[in-house]
């Protein structure tokens, strides 16, 4: 049906499209709300814009000027560049539901290019912040069990640059810890990760601590009651533990598979091998570790060379 033939307002469209989201695709509630924040900011521009309320017959025939339009003013209300981006996936995929529902198609949106993200630089502890940090975790006062879980989970992060969901999706299949682990990563992308002893050591003490059995399907490390522990647990211990050390918020679980890398170069590891290590499907996404390992040895430098300041 041609949408000239079938013209819902703009909130009905809206709310079916919400709950297409909901019910379908069952995403979360937060995300919801980020698609109904960003689709709610796009309907009050078109209200204002053509001066209506829009329908579907509007949406069909808006132009490439009209969403760079949306897109200047949302810029100048003060929206980020990342944050812009997931505005316009937003309207993308709630246009390109439109035309599976509806049979509106607007080949301009198409034409709108996302804004360019510039890449955030990783934020790794020190070798230093490392070391304390696992150190602390065995001296916070817990029960002997949690403090060896703790400090495995961590070491897992540091010491085999796993991603939180990695080191909490293992289960007892996994254990014990040989020389390696096979991790499914972003994409059921696999990649064998070698175990260092201390990592090992580690987990083999928290396993004949802990009160809950391990069993083969189940999560290898538990919360207090025997579920699995959540990454919230983590990102509460790390939050502890940088307060405790007065480290800055950039000292995040993630920012330990940052140190792997980063402590790994600097100590002379293969750009190549690092690449395999963290299971980066692309060199260039590793290469950002080298640039910040740049940074610093030039930031020493310019601090230490009696040459590197002008005079």
């Amino acid at each position: 049906m041609a949408a000239s033939e079938l013209k819902p307002g703009w909130a009905e469209a809206l709310s079916a499209f919400l709950g297409h989201l909901a019910g379908e695709r069952r995403l979360s509630p937060r995300t919801l709300e980020a698609y109904q924040r960003d689709l709610n900011g796009f309907g009050d521009f078109l209200l204002d814009h053509l001066g209506s309320p829009p329908d579907l017959g509007d949406l069909a025939t808006l132009t490439s000027r009209d969403f760079r339009a949306w897109m200047a003013e949302r810029r100048r209300a003060g929206l980020s560049a990342r944050s812009l981006a997931r505005s316009l996936s937003a309207v993308r995929t709630f246009f390109a539901y439109a035309k599976r529902r509806w049979g509106v198609d607007n080949p301009a949106l198409s034409l709108v290019e996302s804004p360019k993200l510039g890449r955030s630089a990783p934020k790794p502890v020190s070798e230093n912040a490392a070391r304390q940090i696992l150190d602390e975790t065995s001296a916070r006062g817990k029960p002997d069990w949690i403090a060896a879980r703790d400090e495995a989970v961590l070491l897992l992060l540091y010491g085999c640059g796993l991603r939180i969901s990695e080191a909490l999706g293992l289960t007892g299949r996994d254990y014990p810890f040989g020389d390696s682990l096979r991790i499914a990563g972003k994409g059921n992308k696999t990649r064998i990760v070698p175990v260092l002893p201390t990592v090992a050591e580690a987990a083999a003490r928290y396993v004949s601590l802990c009160p809950h059995p391990v069993e083969r399907e189940a999560a290898l490390f538990r919360g207090v009651r025997g579920g699995a522990l959540g990454a919230r647990g983590v990102q509460t211990l790390m939050q502890e533990l940088r307060g405790r050390l007065g480290l800055s918020d950039s000292a995040t679980p993630h920012a330990l598979r940052h140190a792997f890398a980063t402590h790994l170069l600097a100590h002379g590891g293969d750009l190549r091998a690092i690449q395999e290590l963290l299971g980066h499907a692309s060199l260039s996404t590793t290469q950002i570790y080298a640039d910040v390992e740049s940074a610093r040895l030039m930031a020493i430098y310019d601090g230490a060379h009696p040459r590197a300041r002008k005079r």
